[in-house]
């Protein structure tokens, strides 16, 4: 008897292609990361990262001045941001050396997955070595809308609508800080100081410093700006005058206040004046 005809066995399976790594969108991503030593003879120096593309929505590429593991105490740094990092905006950090040459330390951050563009530093020597700066003041304690570090006085506070500085002393502004009004919101009132020739320092908000303390930096003027609730409710004028004896103002808000000769800040007034509308609300 004939053997009934088997079905032959399936041929097994291919096997599937595994699928590519996908990469979590929450994962953190490498960064480039170079260190510089940068020696620095006695003096006053402002390292600028120059403005360029910024390739990334972190704000990346990014630099960080700082002292190196071995950095003593005749090394000073103060960045304009507060926290500290220069990005590609034009943000700049004061190095004051007192006692040279001594080293800082320049690190570089970059995402591995940018193209790498080295930063533009420009290193500008403000004061040298036979020109020490003004020793810093203690902060005003008394309670006041404005603050100014001024040179050889040290921090001087004013109200709204009053001078803050001496006209014609002479006697450069370092920096400032305006407190928010009461009840409103700190981010409505912001401010910059004119560092040079079409170039201000980052926007900070009121409550915050604007500029140097005791390191002999002028501002060459200052812009305010007012936003929100803050600019329903009011009107704002700022004037200055300049240590070459000239005057500026009353610009208004969001103007920039400076000198045509850019000399350094030497008083200012800010003023708030309640809009019409806000009063009849009342």
């Amino acid at each position: 008897m004939a053997n009934p005809k088997t079905s032959p066995a399936p041929a097994p399976a291919a096997k599937a292609a595994p699928e590519p790594l996908q990469v979590a969108a929450n994962q953190p991503g490498e960064l480039k990361v170079h260190g510089h030593l940068m020696t620095l003879p006695t003096g006053l120096f402002c390292i600028i990262n120059e403005p360029q593309k910024i390739l990334e929505p972190s704000g990346l590429p990014g630099v960080r001045i700082s002292l190196p593991p071995a950095g003593g105490a005749n090394v000073q740094i103060s960045a304009f941001r507060p926290d500290g990092w220069l990005s590609p905006v034009g943000d700049a950090a004061l190095v004051r050396v007192v006692s040279g040459p001594a080293q800082v330390l320049v690190t570089i951050y970059q995402l591995t997955t940018t193209p790498e563009t080295a930063p533009k530093l420009q290193v500008r020597q403000l004061i040298g070595q036979n020109e020490p700066p003004a020793p810093p003041a203690p902060p005003a304690r008394e309670k006041v809308d404005l603050l100014a570090h001024i040179q050889t006085r040290g921090d001087v506070g004013a109200k709204f609508g009053t001078w803050l500085g001496e006209r014609g002393s002479q006697n450069w502004i370092e920096g400032f800080a305006i407190a928010p009004p009461e009840g409103l919101d700190p981010a409505d009132l912001s401010y910059q100081g004119v560092l040079g020739r079409g170039w201000l320092s980052p926007w900070v908000e009121a409550g915050q410093y604007c500029g140097s303390r005791g390191m002999a930096l002028p501002l060459l003027g200052l812009r305010v700006r007012l936003q929100g609730k803050a600019a329903e409710l009011f009107d704002l004028t700022v004037e200055a005058t300049f240590t070459d004896g000239t005057q500026a103002g009353p610009v208004g808000q969001d103007e920039t206040c400076e000198g045509a000769a850019l000399a350094p800040l030497e008083a200012l007034v800010v003023t708030l004046t309640p809009k019409k509308k806000a009063k009849a609300k009342k």
